[in-house]
């Protein structure tokens, strides 16, 4: 199967400290990858090292086989690798149709970005209902869905979506996990890192864990989940 994202080797450190040693991770177009660890395991500092906000002190990082290792985050955005970060990040003094706009900045054709807008407002109905309306002002859970709707408007090869549940009510939690799995149906590229590691080894069709900064586990995402160390130190089994 081909691959959509290769990590190779990386490493990331802040100073003197490694936050990521040597990890390696296989994304295949098509599917859903999640990487799982306790807080500090260093799965944010990968994503923002596959994104480009941070540059790594070794390893490479290729995109459907283009080395993009070190490449500024909007010529990494612009081939198609959209991050939805940590903590959603919307602009929150801007209204959400502005904020989807800023998804398509890409794109001049006036009637595609029309297009797009309606099918994101097709599947967050929510977001429908509150386009003229400051992005701040809205809860968590929508906050979280104009987030991923904006990252849509780019029309990624392959998403990375960072602690997409954290913060939200159980309720929201599922709506997006639900909307997780109708991306991964229709064929979208994901790599998924999340706390929740039961619902996202339940999406997934891969999993790898990290602990300080390596890869200790990795396989399909159903054998990790019945997994007994897995269980015990991230399932509360």
């Amino acid at each position: 199967m081909a691959s959509a994202l290769e990590i190779c080797g990386l490493t990331v450190a802040y100073g003197r400290t490694e936050a990521v040693s040597g990890i390696d991770i296989v994304v295949p177009k098509g599917r859903v990858v999640c990487l799982i660890g306790a807080n500090g395991a260093g799965k944010t500092s990968t994503m923002r090292a596959i994104s480009g906000l941070l540059r790594p002190r070794a390893g490479t990082i290729r995109l459907d086989g283009q080395d993009i290792t070190g490449l500024p985050p909007h010529v990494i955005a612009g081939m198609g690798l959209i991050q939805v970060p940590e903590g959603r990040q919307i602009f929150a003094e801007l209204t959400v149709a502005e904020n989807l706009a800023l998804g398509a900045w890409l794109v001049s054709d006036r009637a595609e970005i029309a297009r797009r807008q309606e099918a994101i407002l097709a599947r967050f109905p929510r977001l429908r209902e509150r386009l003229a309306q400051l992005a701040g002002s809205m809860s968590g859970g929508e906050q979280q869905m104009l987030a991923l709707g904006r990252a849509l408007m780019a029309d990624p090869q392959i998403l990375l979506l960072d602690e997409p549940s954290m913060g939200l009510a159980p309720l929201f939690v599922d709506e997006i996990f639900t909307i997780i799995q109708s991306l991964k149906n229709e064929g979208t590229t994901i790599l998924l890192v999340e706390q929740n590691a039961s619902a996202a080894l339940e999406v997934a069709d891969d999993a790898y864990v990290i602990e300080t900064g390596r890869i200790v586990l990795h396989g399909p995402a159903a054998t990790l989940a019945e997994d007994p160390a897995v269980a015990a130190a991230y399932l509360g089994g």
